[in-house]
C-alpha cells in the first residue's frame, strides 16, 4: 500500500517527533506537517492537553490554522502533503479536505490508536477512517498509509492511562 518516497518518510518522521514533544510538553502525542515541493508550509502538534487548546487542537488542526494564518495559496495546498503521527479522525479529514490539500500520509492507523487508548464507546470518536471521509469528498485526496508503525507508536506507549489528557 506504499507509494511513499523517501521525503515521505522523512516528513512522517518529523512529524512523529512532533508527537513526542507534544507528549512531552503534557499535550496528545500526535502531530503533523505540511510540506510541499521538499519545503514545509506548517507544523503543528497536539494542543489538547496542558496547553489548553481545547477538544479541537488536534495537531491537523494546528497546522490548517497555521496555513491559513500564512494565507498561502489554494493551488499550493492542492500540490501539498499533510504528514500526521497518527491516522485523522473525520473531523482533521474534512478539514483537509476544506483546505484544499491534496495529499495525505499517516504513520499509526485509527485502530491502533483505538487500542492504545482503551477507547470505550464514549471515548472512540467517530467511526469513520480517513480514507473513507475523503473517498466522499467532492475531489480526490490520496491517502498513504499506515507507515512506521512502530515509529509512530512510539510516543503512544505509556501514555494512555486513566488519567491522560
Amino acid at each position: 500500500m506504499s507509494d511513499a518516497t523517501a521525503e515521505d518518510l522523512a516528513f512522517l518522521r518529523r512529524a512523529i517527533a512532533l508527537a513526542a514533544m507534544a507528549r512531552a510538553r503534557g499535550d496528545r502525542p500526535f502531530g503533523a506537517v505540511v510540506a510541499e515541493g521538499g519545503e514545509v508550509l506548517a507544523e503543528g502538534e497536539s494542543r489538547q492537553g496542558t496547553s489548553g487548546g481545547g477538544p479541537l487542537a488536534h495537531s491537523e488542526m494546528v497546522a490548517l490554522e497555521r496555513l491559513r494564518q500564512a494565507g498561502i495559496g489554494r493551488e499550493r495546498l492542492r500540490r501539498a502533503t499533510i504528514y500526521s503521527s497518527g491516522e485523522p479522525c473525520a473531523m482533521c479529514a474534512a478539514a483537509i479536505f476544506y483546505m484544499g490539500i491534496g495529499r495525505v500520509v499517516y504513520g499509526l492507523p485509527a485502530e491502533a490508536i483505538a487500542a492504545a487508548r482503551n477507547a470505550a464507546a464514549h471515548t472512540a470518536g467517530i467511526g469513520l477512517s480517513c480514507r473513507a471521509v475523503l473517498q466522499a469528498a467532492a475531489a480526490p485526496v490520496t491517502v498513504i498509509g499506515p507507515l512506521l508503525e512502530q515509529e509512530a507508536a512510539r510516543p503512544h506507549e505509556g501514555y494512555w492511562g486513566p488519567d491522560a489528557a
